[in-house]
């Protein structure tokens, strides 16, 4: 009953089109970014999101919105203010992948105050992207800088916080940080599909590539007759334990491969290949198309194909 007389509180005291953000990243969602992590939820030692979902961490309060690969970030991706403002702070010079220093967490970043007691926070921007300083005025949709990764950021990021009145919330469930379930209308301008999971990217390559080099965005160039295995490999985020990626290959000749591969753990991000070694002397020469599909009690998460040349 308390709780319930908290959250009754609280819903009163944000009326729809109180306070509206719009998206902060120059980016389609689901397309060429995604969510990576929401605000924790759980009052607890664990961690869940607005949804009840595990796409949080313990303590995390803010919105990671990420990019696919360091590649992408290196061709450039803008931050953009959410709301109308006036730049309150702001800092640059902080090095991409440098060791974390002390209060410098959020890296490079941006502090805008809305007025009426609302502020953001925008993170781990790209060195030398900042656009503007306190006191400059910005709208909704001006470009603050570029998402990058620095301060403490393992992937490329942006981390947005929302405050009202000193106080963090969840622009997605903005009542109550104790509790989750179905979402309501947030804070967003334009409603924010969640997706639980997905596949990043996809590749074919010679042997099982490392690890780093596919978080950074790793082609997949045409291949030789001769080469000593064909593998196809995909990286995805939000895995749970039992989840589930169906690998298919096949050439000029039909299958080269199928395989099933289940996920033992919870993990932020995670990548998985399977392969078939060179058995003849050569691959039959043309084109083979690798495919990628991550289900979760047989429901399709994200699906990902490519198609490359062997031979030619």
């Amino acid at each position: 009953m308390i709780r319930g007389l908290a959250l009754l509180s609280l819903a009163l005291a944000f009326p729809a089109g109180a306070f509206e953000l719009s998206f902060p990243v120059d980016c389609s969602l689901g397309d060429t970014c995604y969510i990576q992590q929401y605000v924790d939820h759980d009052p607890g030692p664990a961690a869940r999101d607005f949804t009840c979902g595990s796409l949080s961490y313990e303590g995390h309060d803010g919105t990671d919105i990420a990019l696919p690969s360091r590649s992408a970030m290196f061709a450039g991706v803008n931050v953009l203010a959410a709301a109308a403002g006036t730049v309150k702070g702001g800092r640059d010079g902080i090095a991409d992948f440098a060791p974390v220093v002390a209060d410098r967490e959020c890296g490079n970043g941006v502090l805008v105050d809305h007025g009426g007691g609302w502020e953001t926070q925008y993170c781990h921007m790209k060195q030398g992207s900042v656009r503007v300083k306190v006191g400059d005025e910005v709208a909704p949709g001006t470009v603050l800088g570029q998402i990058g990764q620095s301060g403490m950021a393992e992937f490329p990021h942006l981390h947005l916080s929302v405050r009202h009145n000193g106080g963090e919330l969840d622009p997605f469930a903005p009542d109550s940080l104790t509790s989750c379930g179905p979402p309501g209308p947030g804070l967003w301008d334009q409603p924010l599909a969640y997706q639980p999971g997905g596949l990043l990217s996809i590749g074919i390559s010679a042997a099982i590539p490392d690890y780093p080099a596919v978080k950074a965005g790793l082609a997949s160039p045409d291949l030789p007759k001769d080469a000593p295995a064909l593998v196809v490999w995909t990286f995805l985020f939000g895995a749970q334990p039992g989840d589930a990626i169906l690998f298919r290959l096949t050439g000029p000749e039909g299958d080269v491969l199928t395989d099933r591969s289940v996920l033992e753990k919870t993990q932020a991000q995670a990548f998985r290949a399977v392969g078939r070694k060179l058995k003849t002397p050569e691959w039959p020469v043309g084109r083979y198309q690798g495919e990628a599909v991550l289900q979760r009690g047989g429901v399709e998460l994200g699906r990902e194909q490519i198609e490359i040349t062997v031979g030619q």
